[in-house]
């Protein structure tokens, strides 16, 4: 009956422990999920081309449809769509295009002005490519040229991975880092 009693309670300081800061139980708001971020520009410039359409397509070049939240936990049965991240004001809503606030801050800080996916950390991005498409008439004139470009596990932000886990990486590309894509013009 001693070792019964003894062994409930090891197990139960053992289970405290882990609930506590510092245990192996401490969570992330990205937990399971991690973001592809694209900085779109045009060859010589800094600035991001707005209102271009981009989608995840497949091998065939057909757009990716997250079906049953395979690929993402957001948009179930849809295409995988990127959208522009934005600013949001002092009352944490987004702001519109031109206004200004005191406390203006990108709803997605690790994003700035790119453009941004949310996936589920088993996307296996190694299978898909990014299709970029100037759609819009009369934002752009429709004046760059498609452009589709294969993705890969590193493009991935992994937000919810540790300093250690960061500073393992000595070679090859960082993590974190927007994938940089530069549009031509259509002549």
């Amino acid at each position: 009956m001693k070792y019964i009693v003894l062994i409930i309670v090891s197990l139960l300081g053992l289970t405290a422990k882990a609930q506590l800061p510092g245990g192996n139980a401490m969570h992330c708001g990205y937990d399971f999920t991690s973001y592809v971020v694209l900085d779109v520009h045009e060859s010589g410039k800094k600035e991001n081309i707005k209102n271009l359409k981009i989608t995840v397509v497949d091998s065939l070049g057909r757009d990716l449809v997250n079906v049953g939240n395979l690929y993402s936990f957001k948009n179930a049965n849809q295409p995988m769509v990127f959208s522009f991240n934005y600013l949001i004001g002092d009352d944490n809503k987004k702001l519109e295009e031109g206004a200004v606030a005191k406390k203006e801050r990108y709803f997605f800080p690790f994003a700035k002005d790119n453009y941004l996916l949310s996936v589920s950390n088993t996307f296996d991005a190694d299978k898909f490519s990014v299709k970029i498409e100037d759609t819009d008439g009369a934002a752009n004139g429709g004046k760059f040229k498609t452009l589709t470009l294969p993705l890969y596990k590193y493009n991935m932000y992994v937000l919810c991975s540790n300093e250690s886990q960061q500073a393992a990486i000595k070679f090859g590309r960082k993590m974190n880092k927007p994938v940089d894509i530069v549009l031509e013009l259509d002549k």
